[in-house]
């Protein structure tokens, strides 16, 4: 315990993943986000997500080509493990300091354009949506039938395989510690992404 306590303190001992931590403990980026964000070079900002990966700071997942980074999730237990140990690291960073705003200011842009895209897909598609979707049962009585058979709490971790616009996350998922939703179209991630940073 203590070695990973030191290595997850090691790697992040450097502002630029300080920097990397706080934008993934926000959402979901994948190293291009991040290379536009941070202003540095692909191959360094990929070297520093390894470090912080290896330390368990970071976990890294797919999508097809895309890798997208996020922080590293923490057992409710609690403990000091390294997703609890990032948490606290960037708890520690002062909101004011202008390279943490500026970060933030060009992560919005970045949203924004999540947002802007994810629209543009429905407008492409809209037609096409709502005929799909008209041929299965209504979305409310889903969502209720769903909701009967999930525990109220204590529910772990939840899978919504077929995830599309992330509903069945927005709906369920405060009642888990972790949700993950899959989906073999890219760009139903990236809607799915796009209405979950918006949730409240």
């Amino acid at each position: 315990m203590l070695e990973q306590l030191l290595s997850g303190l090691r790697a992040s001992a450097e502002p630029s993943r300080l920097r990397l931590l706080a934008l993934c403990a926000d959402s979901e980026l994948a190293v291009s986000d991040l290379v536009r964000i941070v202003g540095q070079s692909q191959p360094r900002v990929s070297r520093h997500l390894k470090v912080l990966c290896d330390a368990g700071l970071l976990e890294r997942h797919r999508e097809g080509s895309w890798a997208y980074y996020r922080l590293a999730q923490h057992p409710r237990s609690g403990g000091l493990g390294p997703g609890a140990l990032a948490q606290s690291l960037i708890e520690l960073l002062p909101e004011e300091d202008p390279i943490i705003r500026r970060d933030r200011d060009r992560l919005a842009a970045v949203k924004a354009e999540r947002a802007e895209q994810a629209e543009e897909y429905f407008r492409r598609n809209a037609s096409e949506w709502d005929r799909i979707r008209a041929l299965h049962v209504g979305d409310l009585r889903v969502e209720e039938a769903i909701g009967d058979l999930l525990p109220q709490d204590d529910l772990e971790d939840l899978l919504d395989i077929g995830t599309g616009t992330g509903r069945m996350i927005e709906r369920f998922g405060e009642r888990c510690s972790r949700a993950v939703g899959v989906d073999m179209s890219r760009d139903m991630l990236n809607v799915a992404r796009s209405n979950l940073e918006q949730s409240p």
